[in-house]
């Protein structure tokens, strides 16, 4: 049931709304129980796991906290994934444009650095300061979709014979439209992507590696798709985010190549965006 208790010392009210407040503080712990489903929590604590139980146990409308550098395996973000499994809404400023342990100072003075899926449905940005992102989240509500429609599909080239370069998550995404498409994705290449890549077929295909696996195994569809006319390419893990579409296309390195994407001049080391243009020219 919502709160009806108020907000303790330890918050400070910096705009109040018919929706709710933005409401300051120094430390994710100090969230409590009147900021349930009200209240953007502006909380100067690292964005990890543990921090996120602590906001995610008193659901606030959103939250935002500090990058802390992200630091190994990214421990000082993972809340925000761990937030945006709830569907709530989170922000984390760069930790170098803050004081930490002070919620006015991350307000005023912070600048996004990340934000979840949620987060990004309310207009929220990467770059934005975190008083414009606060009310963003104050103002507008985050979708709410199936996971099956959470593919972030988007075109993001064309070649000069108007076959289109296409970003999605999964390559279970793709469309009987991407026939003719290059097609770029975030899953491995193992065994599990060859009933998709069949399915859809796609005139070109890059996908992650998986970080290889043993016995290449995290590219063994790639090359055992080539003898159905598909010409695929592989990313570094180590380069791309996993999971993530865009990221293979924009920051992905090439790790490898099936003999029809050799052939048509895809090479070990160049970039994902060179790889996929050149496939698109075909």
């Amino acid at each position: 049931m919502e709160s009806n208790s108020t907000n303790s010392a330890l918050q400070h009210t910096v705009h109040q709304g018919g929706r709710g407040q933005i409401v300051t503080m120094d430390s994710a712990y100090d969230v409590d129980a009147s900021n349930y489903e009200r209240d953007v929590v502006v909380n100067a604590s690292y964005c990890g796991v543990l921090p996120a139980r602590f906001i995610a146990r008193h659901r606030p409308r959103s939250a935002i906290g500090v990058d802390c550098g992200i630091g190994p395996a990214g421990a000082g973000i993972a809340g925000l994934w761990y937030l945006e499994a709830l569907n709530i809404p989170t922000a984390v400023a760069d930790v170098m444009t803050v004081k930490l342990g002070d919620g006015d100072d991350l307000y005023f003075n912070g600048v996004v650095s990340l934000v979840n899926r949620p987060a990004h449905d309310c207009g929220v940005v990467p770059g934005m300061k975190v008083s414009d992102a606060a009310l963003f989240l104050l103002e507008q509500d985050p979708g709410d979709p199936d996971a099956a429609e959470v593919t972030n599909r988007k075109v993001v080239g064309e070649g000069k014979q108007g076959r289109l370069i296409v970003c999605t998550d999964s390559i279970a995404f793709g469309l009987p439209e991407d026939a003719n498409n290059v097609i770029v994705t975030a899953g491995h290449a193992g065994r599990s992507a060859v009933p998709y890549l069949l399915e859809v077929h796609p005139f070109g295909f890059i996908c992650s590696d998986g970080g290889r696996g043993r016995e290449d195994s995290g590219i063994a569809g790639m090359l055992e798709v080539n003898s159905s006319g598909l010409a695929g390419a592989t990313v570094d893990a180590r380069s791309a985010k996993m999971g993530d579409g865009l990221s293979t296309y924009y920051d992905g390195t090439i790790s490898a190549a099936n003999e029809l994407a050799r052939a048509a001049g895809v090479e070990t080391g160049m970039p994902a965006t060179e790889a996929a243009g050149i496939l698109a020219s075909r």
